[in-house]
């Protein structure tokens, strides 16, 4: 495959006519820095806000002519907006990137459809109007309001349990600037195509997984503005050939930034899982992880206490080195179930560093027993979600 430069891409995106053809996007100074990482271009679009949905077909026509050049694999652009006189606004949400074969269309105003009642068999929260990923059947965020404190080690052993009580998995790495999934799951290589459209996810320990980690080089800094680390997320979920799942975890970034408020809104979760450790800091950042899920409509499966206490390997005596039942209190206090407490296990450390986290290779120890306990205590509580929104809906009968 071709190498492909900035150059490269800067000369094809001068065929790209700007608005209302007043010149080329390039010499425009519409085009942000260009970042290529592994034969993929990742660029974004300044636009007048208020023009955002109007100018989405320069968007397609962009990544469609970078598409284009030999030796691109694929391209994420997304939109971003701001005033004039320099100041920022909201980025624009950018909508999924359309496939390679997609062309230019005007906008077209949206259908008037009557409200329907949700299957069954679909997660509560797409009754909110958030699109569905085909073959998913329900999509559980696992989030932390701060960095630091075990989400990603719980979110795959949270994984691997769903997995273990029968349930087919998949797993989103959502952390753009730190994905972690590579790693812990012991996954190397870059992902392959389906007719050059869509990603085929990586596979180990019987779950599905994406992530950013495959596609650029481990020690590649994610440099990004909020409108392309959606674009990507976008691409990542709805780009993806996940098959039938029943329960898709995302691993989302810490905190309560751009990215995680979007996905929340964008993306139709069955409920989030927040994780903590004791202490009151950790808690304090957790608060607003909840608080941002309950704006948003978003089902509180529960909370996880990680790092609870400390078992000394050669006495056995504990010590509460975090404190200790902090998240628990916290949950009562808010009235959201408290899923469970996970030590800190220098064998839980060792084996995620070795990508073979403990549900997969000591399925029998008691720290997989924890967390097989919470994986059956999440799912009941997105059946309950469910069939509370179920219940929620009116039926209309003809007499």
């Amino acid at each position: 495959m071709m190498a492909v430069t900035k150059e490269s891409v800067i000369e094809r995106l001068k065929t790209v006519n700007g608005p209302d053809f007043t010149g080329n996007i390039v010499d425009l100074g519409m085009v942000s820095e260009i970042f290529i990482a592994d034969s993929k271009v990742f660029f974004s679009i300044t636009v007048p806000a208020a023009r955002a949905q109007e100018l989405e077909p320069l968007r397609t026509a962009a990544e469609r002519a970078v598409k284009a050049i030999p030796g691109v694999a694929n391209a994420v652009v997304a939109l971003t907006a701001e005033k004039k006189g320099g100041g920022m606004e909201a980025p624009v949400r950018p909508r999924p990137a359309p496939g390679p074969s997609s062309q230019a269309a005007p906008p077209r105003p949206a259908p008037q459809v009557a409200p329907q009642r949700p299957a069954p068999h679909a997660p509560a929260s797409q009754s909110h109007g958030r699109r569905g990923v085909p073959g998913i059947d329900a999509i559980i965020a696992v989030a932390s309001g701060k960095g630091g404190v075990g989400k990603s080690t719980t979110a795959v052993n949270l994984a691997l349990g769903l997995a273990a009580n029968g349930l087919k998995v998949g797993v989103l790495d959502a952390d753009i600037y730190g994905p972690s999934m590579p790693r812990l799951l012991n996954i190397h290589g870059r992902p392959q195509t389906v007719d050059g459209k869509v990603l085929k996810p990586m596979q180990n320990y019987g779950l599905k997984v994406m992530s950013m980690g495959f596609l650029v080089d481990e020690e590649t800094p994610m440099i990004w503005r909020g409108p392309m680390v959606m674009s990507a997320l976008t691409q990542m979920l709805r780009e993806v050939e996940w098959g039938s799942l029943d329960v898709l975890v995302v691993d989302m970034p810490p905190g309560t930034g751009d990215a995680q408020l979007t996905m929340a809104q964008q993306v139709p979760l069955a409920g989030a899982v927040i994780v903590s450790t004791p202490q009151d800091l950790a808690l304090i950042d957790a608060r607003k992880g909840l608080n941002m899920f309950k704006k948003v409509d978003v089902p509180l499966l529960g909370i996880v206490e990680n790092m609870s206490y400390f078992l000394a390997p050669d006495t056995g005596k504990r010590y509460d080195i975090f404190g200790h039942g902090g998240a628990r209190r916290e949950a009562e206090r808010l009235g959201v179930t408290f899923l469970g407490e996970v030590p800190l296990e220098m064998g839980i450390r060792e084996s995620s560093d070795a990508g073979a986290p403990v549900v997969a290779s000591k399925p029998d120890g008691a720290e997989a027993k924890i967390y097989r306990d919470i994986a059956t205590k999440v799912w009941e509580r997105v059946l309950q979600e469910r069939g509370a929104a179920e219940a929620a809906v009116p039926s209309i009968v003809f007499e």
